[in-house]
This record gives C-alpha cells, structure tokens and sequence, in this order.
C-alpha cells in the first residue's frame, strides 16, 4: 500500500490504542487495510468516468435488464489504486437497480467492453423503469427514482479501507456467527474505525475496491451477497457451483443517496478468480436498505438484514 495512504490510518491507531486495545490486536487489524478507490464528482483528480450517459454495448451483448448506473475506464483504475486486477483497458459499465430482489436474486450486473469494440447505443428491458403499456406494473415509484440517477463526470481519489464488520460465519454446522478468527477486538477495532474513519477516507458516492460496508454492518457485506448469488444459483436450478463466500471480493459500492431510498447501498461482487481472466458474467449485486421511516414504498419488498433506525 501506498505509504501516504498508511499514514492517514494514524488517527485510528492512536484512537484505539488510547482506548487500552492492545497494540499487537491493533497492528494485525490496520495489517487487514487495503487500498482502494473513490470517484467523486468534483475536486481536480482525474476524470475516471462518468454516471449516467448513453449505453454503448457491442452488438452480441444482450440489452441488459437494469439501467446503466455507470461507465470507469479499467486503464485509469490500477491496481495499485483500487486493491483489484481489473482489465487493463477498455470500459466498465455497472448497471443496477436499488430495489430489493427475490430469493437471493441479483440487483445489478456487470460488462466489459475491451478497447476499440464496436458499440451501437442501446436500451435496458427493465419495464419498470422505462415503462411498457399494458404491462400492468404501476411504475410511478420506480420512474422517480430512476429520473434521479446522477449525470456526471466521476473523479478518483485514492483512499485506504478496513473493516467495518466484526462477526463471521460459525465453523459449526449450524452455527450462527462469531467474532472474526484471529481478532478478539473486532468489535471494538471496528466501533473506533466507524468513529474515525469520516476524517480519514473521502466522501464520495461510488468506490471501487476496499471493504463493503452499509449503515448496519455487522457481517461481511461481501460474504452476505455472495451467499445471496449462491441462494439465487440454486433456485434457478443452475448446476455450477460458485466458489465460496470468502472467495468474493467487493467489486464496486454505491452509497445511493436517492430520495426514497435513504440508508441504502448497492454492492457489486465477484469471485476473486474471475478478475484476472476478465469476466463478469458470475458478478451479483447486492441491495441493503435501512428505510427511516420503517414502511418501505409501494411495491418493495421489506429488507431481511438490519434494522429500522431510531429517530
């Protein structure tokens, strides 16, 4: 990692050790750091890539189902920037929908179009979003929210990334889930980095890379979506088998901001191994909401992880 980005980590070092975390449970926590990437819509770092825009796809790829959120150009985002071994060239586009799924369904996929691929513009399929007559569906909420997709240039800013979550699946059949092995402190470490961490990495609505987290980060978000991918793999009767939830890596985070979707987060996932060989076809998106108030608008479906907050 970047020295200058270890660095910022001290305010967080000294916060828990001022709190009697022992320091050997300290080092091997800031040891989990990774790097990672957030675009932001102003500031002077490089243009990275924009939200919203045309869809631009080649003409074998399927219209995808959800809109276009946005488009990252792989060149811009090293590896030693975002922690991941994306593409060296060509575009990225993530589309998804904040909305909550069925049966561990997927709210958002992933294409990568190489370098100097014809593309024609296109359309989603989603009806629900751009609207079919006669389909039945009462769109009204599902329009307003798509009217307010951000449209703008996204910036990069290097950031640095722990942990927010503390808890971990049970080696025990049947388990429910423990402190993360090899950190007594989790909790602690991970209140102290939730308390530090707004004066530490930068504020911005799309990162790349880093740790998951979402307004009630108890668990791995990455792990929870990829138990989802593999809850949908099943209920689609699909026979491949996907690699383990430890074996997933966060690929993309919105922080979504939308109004009526307040508290909410999308997650882009993938295997790990999928990275190097350029595919992005096993990706799943994940969709948390953490509505305030509890009643959710017309149409979704309640959220199973988390809970209301308090007033």
């Amino acid at each position: 990692m970047n020295p200058d980005l270890a660095d910022r980590l001290a305010p967080f070092r000294a916060e828990t050790l001022g709190r009697g975390i022992p320091p050997e449970d300290v080092e091997r926590w800031i040891a989990l750091a990774r790097p990672s990437a957030t675009l932001v819509t102003g500031g002077d770092g490089p243009v990275v890539g924009r939200f919203g825009g045309p869809l631009m796809l080649p003409a074998d790829t399927p219209d995808p189902w959800f809109p276009l959120l946005a488009t990252l150009d792989c060149a811009a985002l090293p590896e030693e920037t975002t922690g991941l071994r994306l593409p060296p060239d060509g575009r990225l586009l993530l589309f998804g929908f904040p909305e909550m799924t069925y049966y561990g369904g997927t709210a958002g996929e992933v294409v990568h179009i190489p370098e100097g691929t014809p593309v024609e513009e296109r359309n989603t399929r989603c009806p629900h979003v751009f609207g079919e007559e006669g389909d039945g569906f009462d769109a009204t909420d599902a329009l307003a929210l798509h009217e307010q997709f951000p449209q703008e240039e996204l910036r990069l800013a290097p950031d640095v990334s722990l942990p927010h979550h503390f808890l971990a699946p049970s080696p025990e059949p049947g388990g429910e889930t423990i402190t993360l092995p090899g950190h007594p402190r989790a909790r602690d470490l991970a209140e102290v980095w939730h308390e530090t961490c707004g004066g530490i990495v930068v504020d911005g609505p799309l990162r790349i890379g880093g740790y998951a987290f979402h307004e009630c980060t108890e668990t791995d978000p990455v792990a929870d979506a990829a138990a989802d991918a593999e809850e949908a793999r099943r209920h689609r009767g699909d026979s491949a088998e996907l690699p383990a939830p430890g074996e997933w890596t966060l690929l993309a985070q919105w922080d979504i901001g939308l109004t009526g979707r307040e508290g909410s987060t999308l997650h882009w996932v993938v295997p790990r191994q999928d990275l190097p060989e350029h595919r992005f076809d096993r990706a799943h998106a994940s969709f948390f909401w953490n509505p305030w108030p509890p009643e959710p608008p017309r149409g979704s479906v309640p959220k199973r992880r988390g809970a209301p907050r308090t007033p």
